[in-house]
């Protein structure tokens, strides 16, 4: 496989862009949607922010506070029993889990797809309920002329996905949610097949511990059922525990590709592809075994969550795979790949 990283990468740290608050400090900027505007390539950024920390004995976080609509901070001692921080995403309490960084998502714009002016305040941030630890991990469907994201929506009522549009990248109008939780890594087809719009999504079963992709088919992008299980996880293999979509699926002459992300034992996340049909998108032709993009730079393997390299948006252009990827949980990295690289690995 021949991948070709910038040689700038990564192209956006936390460092470039300005916190959303005086009193916060930007610690990711990764997991971006892509898409195209005009002559500019516009990238929608998950920020994630938390508040400056002048105290070294506690961790302070934010959290979005829907009876005041204000974000409010809250203090959590290292000392205290019954407190874990063993995973650096999240605080656990006796009383429930709280994130610890609060997550936005910021526009940047660029001419050449590697130089990106970013905006210095958020394009959304957190509204509702539902949205109460922030919005992540954005995707971008163009469908006529209207830009349909797609963001994951994470609160003490559960990880669900809400829809977005907006047909400039000022303004934005919100749909709500649209899957029930816990369910994200929704991808939208960027046009109807058959008279139906359909969507890639990855509910979780606790019960069975399974994070499998599912598809699902709604006549109005906001109302979606007649849901089907269609890819499960490959055994002892690079994505033998979790898989999801990752960028939105762009259609070639063989069928539609998927980008879908994958983890294993070891929480280490790399990219695959998958080969599904033009007309019944639900039938997975082929296949990758091994990952086309996997951590292997310092940038995508030492960061607040190491070992990952994680899409939500590529453009397929010139027959090149230009990806755009979230690495170590921390900044933006970008690559591209040929797409006759990508066909050759795919198995039946």
């Amino acid at each position: 496989m021949s991948v070709l990283r910038c040689p700038n990468n990564p192209i956006i740290r936390p460092e470039d862009v300005k916190p959303s608050r005086d009193d916060f400090e930007v610690i990711g900027t990764f997991n971006a949607g892509v898409t195209r505007l005009g002559d500019e390539v516009i990238l929608l950024i998950r920020v994630a922010e938390r508040p400056t920390n002048k105290d070294s004995n506690v961790i302070p976080i934010a959290i979005y506070d829907s009876a005041t609509d204000n974000i409010i901070t809250k203090e959590f001692s290292e000392d205290t029993p019954g407190v874990s921080f063993s995973d650096s995403r999240m605080i656990i309490t006796p009383e429930g889990k709280y994130l610890t960084s609060l997550s936005h998502l910021r526009v940047a714009k660029s001419k050449d797809g590697i130089e990106f002016e970013i905006s210095d305040t958020p394009a959304m941030s957190a509204a509702n309920d539902y949205e109460t630890f922030g919005l992540e991990d954005p995707r971008i469907a163009l469908i006529d002329d209207t830009y349909y994201i797609t963001y994951v929506a994470v609160s003490p009522l559960g990880v669900t996905t809400a829809l977005a549009s907006t047909k400039d990248f000022n303004s934005f109008q919100r749909h709500g949610i649209i899957t029930c939780p816990d369910n994200k890594d929704v991808v939208i087809f960027p046009e109807q097949i058959d008279g139906k719009y359909y969507a890639l999504h990855r509910p979780v079963t606790p019960l069975f511990e399974k994070y499998e992709m599912w598809i699902g088919e709604s006549p109005d992008l906001k109302h979606w059922g007649n849901h089907h299980h269609f890819m499960p996880l490959q055994q002892k293999a690079w994505d033998s525990t979790k898989i999801g979509a990752s960028a939105t699926p762009f259609k070639i002459d063989q069928g539609w590709i998927e980008i879908y992300h994958g983890a294993n034992e070891d929480n280490r996340y790399c990219l695959g592809a998958v080969l599904l049909d033009s007309s019944q998108p639900w039938k997975v032709i082929a296949r990758t075994e091994k990952p086309i993009l996997e951590p292997e730079a310092d940038y995508e393997i030492e960061g607040f969550f190491g070992n990952v390299v994680f899409s939500c948006g590529l453009l397929h252009e010139n027959e090149k795979l230009k990806i755009y990827y979230g690495v170590a949980d921390t900044s933006i990295a970008y690559a591209e790949i040929p797409l006759q690289d990508v066909l050759e690995n795919l198995k039946s």
